[in-house]
């Protein structure tokens, strides 16, 4: 692989360089941090540091917590905090990265420069990939991160049929599954599509070495060690989750069921589907389809080829989205981009087999893709989705002006898990996440929660209806005195604001 070293230096500066300009391409059209999650990552990164009661509590439980602790030193300072540049310009290299790592993968298993060129181009010219890269959000960390496990894991497959004897007497050398394994465990601390991930990845690591000659005994060790690091990592989450927000682990409260993919598993698969289709094209989606049918039929039937199943494993990100969706959380298109990696590499390892017509193929596949996908396109899902709470956002210009008027210094109590994409908007006028009484401000939340909040606050931010309306909307409805002590001053999209009397 060392003559294909040059190559990747050039694709990944490439793949820099068009990152970064697809990056400016946004920035220049305010669509940064449109998305509300992303201002939301930026808000509980900032606040492990800035906040009423700073420390270790303040990571948090619903998302994992390693895209916070990268940015935790970066957004205290306020220019980096107000515009994101820091996780923009991590998510820039997460893209180099994988777009790099696809074409590593592919070649370095069908010995295709076409199969290898398709893959890593269908996956770093896709309008949501590009769009995503371009924001402070967590994908681009899941892709880099899950495209290099299984990159090592191949890698570690056929290191292990190349010194089968060796490798069996436990003489293989111990840093590569020392890597993939804390590879592994970054993975499962950025998102938990990286979770069912992992765990085929270790199944069809395990499968591929015992088809390629590793005595069942010794694949078993090797895997059982290797099996710690993402368990331990998995362990020590749900020991945070415990000690910060008091469960094991957070599966619901933050959404309204919706109805229509409550537990129906069929209309779930299809709706999937079609999120697919929308993402990258019906060409692309129907082709992935086959890919992955046929790539996986080789990689069973022929021994020598039994690596090729490691990638295709990337699949297993559907698991989160089927699983949210059956158990009610309304369908978002955000949760099907991951599947545009998995069918990226599973095209280009499916064209890869096709050998000296393997050019020519890729280049069709790429024209007609890019033609019902184009990059930077204006009205690509994951752009539109992002969008959503744009006119909102412009309605709480008001309740913006009216709390600046009136602010005298006063604590302000507002819910992060619904208002934590605001608080970053109000870093604009001056306000830091210290300024507010939020869910981890333990035990001052819970006793304004249950007492009531005019012995603590001046102020209070209430959503009234994104979610059937946030947890302090939802108290006042219980307990119609829960703000007795305070008026209604102002409300705009969707936020109401009360001063205490």
């Amino acid at each position: 692989m060392r003559r294909l070293d040059p190559l990747l230096r050039l694709l990944t500066a490439l793949a820099l360089a068009g990152g970064a300009a697809a990056a400016w391409h946004y920035h220049t059209l305010r669509l940064t941090l449109s998305h509300y999650d992303a201002k939301a990552h930026l808000v509980v990164a900032r606040r492990i540091l800035d906040s009423l009661t700073p420390g270790w509590e303040q990571i948090g439980a619903v998302w994992l917590p390693l895209p916070h602790l990268l940015l935790a030193l970066p957004v205290q300072v306020d220019w980096v905090y107000r515009t994101g540049s820091f996780g923009v310009a991590l998510s820039v290299a997460c893209y180099a990265l994988t777009t790099a790592a696809i074409f590593s993968t592919i070649h370095r298993l069908t010995r295709s420069g076409g199969g290898a060129a398709l893959g890593a181009a269908l996956f770093a010219t896709n309008p949501n990939v590009l769009y995503l890269q371009s924001t402070p959000m967590t994908e681009p960390l899941l892709f880099a991160l899950t495209m290099l496990e299984v990159n090592l894991l191949v890698r570690w497959a056929q290191q292990s049929a190349g010194r089968a004897p060796a490798a069996a007497a436990g003489g293989l050398d111990a840093r590569l599954p020392r890597a993939i394994g804390w590879v592994m465990v970054l993975a499962c601390l950025t998102r938990y599509e990286a979770w069912p991930i992992t765990a085929a990845a270790w199944l069809a690591s395990a499968f591929a070495q015992w088809r390629l000659g590793l005595a069942p005994a010794a694949v078993a060790r090797r895997h059982a060690r290797l099996a710690l690091y993402p368990i331990g990592a998995a362990v020590a989450f749900v020991l945070l989750s415990r000690a910060t927000v008091g469960e094991w682990f957070v599966t619901g409260g933050f959404y309204v069921p919706d109805e229509t993919l409550h537990g129906q598993p069929l209309v779930v698969i299809e709706k999937i589907f079609e999120g697919t289709m929308a993402l990258g094209g019906s060409t692309f989606a129907r082709a992935a389809m086959l890919a992955f049918a046929a790539v996986a039929i080789v990689g069973l039937w022929l021994r020598d080829k039994a690596a090729l199943l490691i990638p295709l494993t990337l699949a297993g990100a559907v698991a989160l989205p089927f699983y949210g969706y059956v158990s009610g959380h309304p369908f978002r298109i955000r949760y099907e981009v991951p599947l545009v990696l998995a069918g990226s590499v599973a095209i280009g390892l499916a064209v890869g087999q096709l050998r000296r017509f393997a050019p020519a193929v890729a280049l069709a596949l790429v024209l007609l893709v890019v033609a019902q996908a184009p990059p930077l396109d204006a009205q690509a899902p994951m752009v539109r989705e992002a969008q959503l709470d744009r006119r909102n956002g412009q309605g709480r210009r008001r309740v913006t002006e009216c709390l600046v008027q009136r602010y005298r210094g006063e604590t302000i109590m507002a819910s992060m898990g619904a208002l934590a994409h605001y608080m970053q908007e109000l870093s604009a006028d001056g306000f830091a996440i210290s300024d507010f009484l939020h869910e981890g401000n333990h035990p001052m939340w819970d006793s304004a929660i249950s007492r009531g909040p005019a012995p603590l606050v001046g102020w209070v931010l209430m959503e009234e209806r994104a979610e059937g309306g946030d947890a302090l909307f939802q108290r006042q409805r219980e307990f119609p005195r829960f703000l007795d002590g305070f008026e209604r001053v102002c409300e705009g999209g969707n936020v109401a604001l009360y001063r205490r009397r």
